[in-house]
């Protein structure tokens, strides 16, 4: 949580951080500013204060809904700069950055965090290590940086938020679903759009996409959407010119977020419109049986990667490959059984069998638990996706409930 920050700085021995960017889109600014339309920001915290955000005086404020103290560049002329640079722009922003630092009173090890222009900040921070030798900036790999590890635990007001993009989420996926079964099927048993032509990919998704901004969440991420061949690999979004077809597997992986790059939620079901074969009934049963034995075992402060062990046991006494049986399968369970949820779709804790044991289900852990099984030369793909919560008293809550129906009868077909 945000509250950990500190905590954590003096773990890392952190003097301050650093973090650039716009406060949209950009989970560490998100995180500290609460987003807004900031851009171009640059935000400094020391250890044991609070955060100082700079930001272009036009968006003063915008800004200052953060709540932080908020400082503009104007206090720094880029004129002023620009000159003291001759003309060389990365280092009018180095020296402004050095002004920054040096009315902060800040030196020592600083960590560096943000999404902006990779090139154009090297150059500019080059400039800065030059300017400020008595600054050391530090940079992390992502899965235990500050801020995943901050962010792996949410307060009540972060999960209120997730549960809100979890209705939504399962809102779209209900209209998806009566979309779909009320249609028309044609010869081949072939859907049919309003206008009685067949019925692409495309334009399921292009009303996915409709549904979603009408509740005031996009796709920023993209989604899976994925029938036959391509339900069996795992993160195809889809051929937009494939045809809706009775009796194939669907893959329906939806991750929406929040306008404006806040928070995320994530959930799957596997559809056969009309019926489905045998073979696909037996592979969905054992995928079903995996995600409730799994569910069912969940425990408060388990190592998330025991169940990931759990789940490729399960899925190879069925006699199918998995991350333990092949080094990368590419049918089979492939892939990690969940993962954590917040500004970013994909966070603390990792449940891959290479995580750390410090990736536990922990009061405060928003994550998925979703296992699969893919066979893309047999025309079919299998996951079964919701996100779970664990409360601070310990109980492991789902956030969004949604039948888990397979096969979804056509309202105007029949079997014959």
């Amino acid at each position: 949580m945000k509250s950990d920050l500190d905590a954590l700085m003096q773990a890392k021995d952190l003097a301050a951080i650093l973090v650039f960017g716009n406060a949209e889109n950009n989970p560490p600014m998100t995180y500290l500013t609460g987003g807004g339309h900031v851009s171009a920001a640059t935000l400094i915290k020391k250890r044991g204060e609070n955060a100082v955000l700079f930001c272009n005086g036009m968006e003063r404020a915008e800004a200052a809904k953060s709540g932080l103290n908020v400082r503009l560049y104007d206090e720094y002329p880029w004129q002023d700069l620009l000159q003291e640079a001759g003309g060389d722009t990365a280092l009018m922003s180095a020296l402004r950055l050095q002004r920054m630092f040096k009315d902060l009173g800040l030196a020592g090890r600083v960590g560096l965090y943000g999404h902006t222009d990779l090139s154009n900040m090297f150059v500019t921070l080059d400039h800065f290590q030059k300017l400020m030798p008595e600054v050391e900036l530090v940079g992390e790999t992502r899965d235990n940086s500050l801020f995943m590890l901050a962010m792996e635990t949410k307060d009540e007001a972060e999960v209120a938020r997730i549960r809100a993009m979890g209705k939504i989420t399962t809102e779209v996926v209900r209209l998806t679903a009566e979309y779909l079964t009320n249609c028309a099927v044609g010869v081949d048993e072939i859907l049919l759009n309003e206008a009685g032509a067949p019925l692409k990919l495309g334009e399921v998704k292009t009303k996915i996409n409709l549904w979603l901004a009408e509740r005031g969440a996009v796709p920023s991420e993209g989604y899976i959407f994925a029938i036959g061949s391509d339900a069996g690999v795992p993160h195809s979004q889809g051929n937009p010119d494939d045809l809706m077809r009775l009796g194939q597997t669907i893959v329906f992986d939806i991750y929406p977020q929040e306008q404006g790059g806040g928070y995320f939620y994530d959930f799957t079901r596997t559809w056969s419109l009309g019926y489905a074969t045998p073979e696909a009934e037996k592979l969905y049963e054992q995928v079903r049986g995996v995600y409730n034995e799994v569910v069912e075992n969940l425990d408060l402060n388990a190592k998330f990667k025991d169940y990931q062990i759990l789940t490729c046991e399960l899925f190879e006494k069925d006699g199918h490959k998995t991350p333990r049986t092949d080094k990368a399968p590419l049918e089979g369970y492939v892939h990690s059984l969940g993962h954590g949820v917040g500004l970013n779709i994909h966070e603390r804790p990792w449940s891959g069998l290479t995580a750390d044991d410090a990736n536990l289900l922990k009061p405060g852990v928003v994550m998925t638990i979703e296992p699969g099984l893919y066979y893309p030369e047999q025309g079919m793909g299998f996951r079964i996706e919701d996100t779970y919560w664990v409360r601070p008293d310990g109980k492991i809550e789902l956030l969004a409930e949604y039948p888990y129906d397979f096969v979804l009868p056509m309202k105007k077909w029949s079997k014959k």
